[in-house]
């Protein structure tokens, strides 16, 4: 079960930069479709040269998988600062555009076998997803990595402290001399190429490549924010407790199914749960406030 929650809570972790800013990024899903389909295809087909078919190592087709979530993540940034699009209308665009790009890149197939071969010098793929280390999953692992550099980014940088003013008041972070739109783009990058990464942690464990893959994960990465505690209006929460409420989801989900809850109800307690997280922070801030004024 861990294994299945640390591609949500890298997905969630990834949003989590964007909604602190005040941002929602509803494309995490299909960016990892589409991160999963460029790599299947380097992986199963190469990339035609003129000079012939070229395959490459597994290490390079991860960091350009991971690359081409992070060109489309910003592109959403400039969406949102350049042209002035909501980020919701910007997002909700892309997540179409990307799932598109997935199935056209396949015309609507599936690369199948990514395990490579010894002459394509392309094997290992199955690393990440399916091997472990020390008895643990390697991609739980790469879930501590990602959440570890999440929180110093968040709490021990510079860029960090950006990201929160922004999320708490953009006129004020604007006055006091933050580039807004820089740390906005840079949230959006950073939330792709987590949501890439996730899409090929997905992949490596399936050991093929499909077009829809991921879909409808983008509303389990925000459910997961929220339930940590980052507040949608931007400026508060933390990487902690988006993990924290990865764990809660995953372990709701399959924990439902271990039990023979019906997949309907499994929805319905899911939804209540996230609502009820959501009920209990704001009466939980509305008594902070209550109590801040009161000692004022």
């Amino acid at each position: 079960m861990t294994k299945h929650v640390a591609i949500n809570a890298i997905l969630a972790i990834g949003v989590t930069f964007v909604i602190l800013t005040g941002g929602i990024d509803l494309s995490v899903g299909s960016i990892a479709g589409l991160a999963s389909m460029v790599a299947g295809g380097l992986l199963f087909k190469g990339l035609n040269m003129p000079g012939g078919t070229v395959f490459f190592s597994v290490a390079v087709v991860i960091v350009l998988g991971i690359a081409v979530g992070a060109l489309v993540g910003a592109l959403n940034g400039v969406l949102i600062t350049r042209f002035k699009v909501a980020p919701f209308i910007a997002t909700l665009g892309m997540l179409y555009v990307a799932r598109g790009l997935a199935q056209l890149h396949s015309n609507g197939g599936t690369y199948p076998d990514l395990a490579g071969s010894a002459a394509r010098g392309n094997e290992g793929f199955h690393f990440i997803g399916v091997d472990s280390l020390l008895g643990i999953p390697v991609a739980v692992w790469i879930m501590v990595l990602v959440a570890v550099a999440a929180i110093v980014v968040t709490t021990k940088t510079p860029f960090g402290r950006r990201i929160f003013a922004v999320g708490g008041n953009e006129r004020a972070a604007v006055l006091s001399g933050i580039r807004v739109n820089r740390v906005k783009i840079a949230v959006y990058v950073i939330s792709g190429a987590c949501a890439a990464l996730a899409g090929l942690l997905l992949t490596s464990e399936l050991g093929a490549a499909y077009p829809d893959t991921a879909t409808t994960y983008e509303l389990n990465a925000i459910a997961a924010a929220v339930l940590g505690g980052t507040a949608l209006a931007g400026g508060r929460g933390t990487i902690i407790g988006t993990v924290m409420g990865a764990f809660v989801i995953g372990f709701l989900s399959d924990g439902l199914v271990l039990v023979g809850v019906s997949t309907f109800w499994q929805s319905v307690v899911k939804g209540a749960v996230i609502v009820f997280a959501v009920i209990t922070e704001q009466a939980q801030q509305r008594l902070q406030s209550g109590l801040t004024k009161r000692t004022a």
